[in-house]
């Protein structure tokens, strides 16, 4: 399907701010903006395979839409929730484990780049992928 491949970060809008906002520390939000992170989608259905590959970390991922699923983000911060379909867009509605409070995620094809957008606390953050 469309989110099928692989996508490589090209560049992040307003994604340091986000990361200070999550509680991550100076250190790991520098390192955080020059991740390297690459992500292979593989949609089946409604089942996803996810690779996540960074600098830091490697992680594989399985989800099915509408189904709930634990995850841990790369600082650590563990999370609980769902990915959903809505139109041509994925939307992901996170729980952190830690505070109770709410993380959107949105994945999109916009052209030919894949948009991930970020919204935790009132601030958003784009982190937006290329085809590799």
């Amino acid at each position: 399907m469309a989110f099928n491949g692989t996508w490589k970060i090209e560049r992040n809008e307003n994604y340091e701010k986000f990361m200070e906002v999550m509680g991550v520390n100076i250190m790991k939000r520098k390192l955080g903006a020059h991740d390297n992170l690459k992500i292979t989608i593989q949609q089946d259905g409604n089942k996803f395979t996810v690779k996540e590959s960074s600098n830091f970390r490697t992680i594989d991922i399985e989800f099915t839409l509408g189904v709930n699923f634990e995850y841990s983000l790369a600082d650590g911060t563990e999370l609980t929730g769902s990915w959903n379909m809505e139109g041509n867009k994925l939307v992901g509605t996170f729980t952190r484990k830690d505070n109770g409070k709410a993380l959107t995620a949105y994945r999109e094809i916009v052209g030919d780049e894949l948009v991930q957008t970020y919204v935790y606390e009132g601030v958003e953050a784009k982190r937006i992928f290329k085809r590799g």
